[in-house]
């Protein structure tokens, strides 16, 4: 999934979808699903608790939260050897006054989500 597509279904949409497609991919299915305060998710028939602050309570989705978390950054990192004007390496992608700056200097790179960057773009 892109940019383009997170764009066009929005960001919680996106992540359902994400979620979806992750459990499809599974070759042994749970006999239940938590996630961290998401609901109306379709899980491929597998009962689901979604847990509101999960990732404060409940180990594994800290972990998965982790194992996200430290995946996007290395990404960020790959993307500022590409862009090294909007500085990826630094603030990996968040909307930073330096990350908003360079939206405003040099205009969207390709990766940017227009959802993102609607209001402070140059």
């Amino acid at each position: 999934m892109d940019q383009n597509e997170i764009d066009k279904i929005n960001i919680l949409n996106a992540t359902k979808k994400a979620l979806h497609m992750a459990i499809e991919n599974l070759n042994i299915k749970p006999d239940r699903i938590l996630v961290d305060a998401i609901e109306h998710i379709d899980t491929c028939g597998i009962p689901y608790t979604s847990i509101i602050k999960g990732d404060a309570k409940i180990y594994s989705i800290a972990a998965a939260s982790i194992i996200a978390k430290v995946t996007r950054d290395r990404i960020m990192q790959e993307y500022d050897e590409i862009y090294p004007e909007y500085g990826f390496k630094t603030h990996k992608g968040y909307g930073t006054a330096k990350h908003i700056e360079a939206i405003k200097t040099y205009g969207p790179c390709p990766i940017h989500r227009e959802t993102f960057i609607k209001n402070f773009k140059a």
